[in-house]
């Protein structure tokens, strides 16, 4: 059987078993067999090599097949894949935790490991709420967050989405019913104005008593919209939860490891939250892993009433595999020039997109850091969008109104030209 027959057969075979994300089932878009990927690309079945504009949902920050992050997966196999964390442990999670807590702000300084990102945010609320129990405040277990926010699919993380723009409205009726403020704006393009965080005060003043954390995405909104907020907020923001002693919690599952130019995104604040979630790009993209830090003001207020432990333990939790493999990333980009790749990243998006703003159909064209986006008036034909953009080289995936690219930190400049030149020339058909 010729290889272009085994692939058609495989598409068919994925109709019939595999349920695809945001998808129905079959799927009704096309579904693209990817036979290999190298650096930057893709290796199509049909034997065209697309530029991975999206870094496989923004995790794989050095590419594919790295030989540092093979290594490190290959070395970690010679000793053991996993081992249960519960009574045990083992030096991958314990090099992986002293790393995570000395390169995030201090006090962040114990690390809770998950095996995603929504989960690393449901750990995120239950240290919340567990601090407030063991402080003697166990009304304090309600959550204030942002319009506009993305925090993953699982039903804690679901309660604290925007609950009309995001995609979980179908459950607002079985979800927590959390408190949300205005959109964190204004963009950071503009000077800062004091409306939207003045909204954040009038909430907590009316609310303290019952709320025990603001979670946000800091700086950056990511799946709600790519929507950039300017760091004054934030700044603002950890005052004000000081004020009305209320924990914050970071949502850096996007925007941690360099993607806005800074290794976390609250740097450009100066600030530390209490809680931080981590995820993505921890791993360079290779395992599914992720991790909750949090203050030891934090932690002991969770210990300290019953049951005496945050109450949470995924099987695959401290996975030795992840560890390794995270730890390797981690230390290869702090050993080479990553802000110098993500300024550069950012100036050739900036430069590229320029032209998108003059077609009619475009809203507004944004860079920030390692990500761009192309904003249209009106929704983007998912389907036709991405065949046009195949036909150019790239691999992106379009949302709503949204074009956008968070693209590995070692693309070339010839491949972000190319990048930037599809993204207008979709724009211009969309228009």
């Amino acid at each position: 059987m010729r290889a272009a027959d085994n692939m058609l057969t495989l598409v068919e075979r994925d109709r019939a078993a595999v349920w695809h994300p945001y998808a129905a089932l079959p799927p009704s878009g096309t579904i693209y067999p990817v036979v290999a990927a190298e650096g930057v690309r893709l290796e199509l079945a049909d034997g065209r090599h697309i530029i991975d504009g999206m870094a496989s949902w923004w995790s794989m920050i050095h590419g594919y097949r790295h030989p540092v992050l093979d290594e490190a997966v290959r070395a970690q196999l010679s000793s053991m894949a996993h081992v249960m964390l519960g009574g045990l442990t083992h030096p991958a999670v314990v090099d992986l935790a002293e790393l995570l807590i000395g390169i995030t702000p201090e006090p962040l300084a114990h690390v809770f490991f998950a095996d995603s990102g929504s989960v690393a945010v449901e750990v995120a609320i239950k240290m919340a709420v567990q601090h407030w129990i063991g402080r003697g405040k166990p009304q304090k277990r309600r959550l204030v967050t942002v319009r506009g926010g993305y925090h993953g699919d699982t039903f804690g993380a679901m309660a604290v989405c925007d609950p009309e723009t995001g995609m979980h409205h179908l459950f607002t009726d079985v979800l927590a019913q959390h408190l949300f403020a205005p959109m964190p704006g204004p963009d950071r393009r503009v000077p800062f104005d004091g409306e939207p965080i003045a909204a954040m005060e009038t909430l907590l003043a009316a609310h303290a008593h019952e709320v025990a954390a603001v979670i946000l995405e800091p700086v950056v909104q990511g799946a709600g919209g790519m929507r950039f907020s300017h760091p004054e907020y934030l700044t603002r923001l950890r005052a004000l939860c000081d004020a009305y002693d209320v924990l914050l919690v970071c949502d850096e599952i996007a925007t941690g490891f360099g993607r806005t130019g800074a290794l976390f995104a609250s740097e450009h604040a100066d600030i530390a939250p209490d809680i931080m979630c981590l995820g993505k790009a921890m791993t360079g993209g290779y395992l599914s892993m992720a991790a909750t830090l949090c203050t030891p003001a934090v932690a002991e207020g969770v210990c300290r009433a019953d049951p005496g432990a945050l109450m949470h333990g995924p099987t695959f939790m401290g996975n030795a595999l992840g560890a390794a493999v995270s730890r390797a990333s981690i230390e290869l980009l702090l050993s080479g020039p990553w802000r110098d790749e993500v300024r550069r990243i950012e100036a050739a998006l900036t430069d590229g997109l320029e032209q998108a703003k003059a077609l009619p159909g475009v809203a507004d064209v944004r860079v920030f850091g390692a990500i761009g986006v192309v904003e249209m008036h009106e929704p983007v034909d998912m389907e036709a969008t991405q065949a046009h953009l195949i036909d150019h080289g790239v691999w992106l995936r379009p949302f709503g109104r949204l074009l956008y690219t968070m693209p590995p930190y070692v693309i070339d400049g010839d491949d972000l030209s190319t990048l930037t030149a599809a993204m207008v020339s979709a724009a211009g058909l969309a228009s």
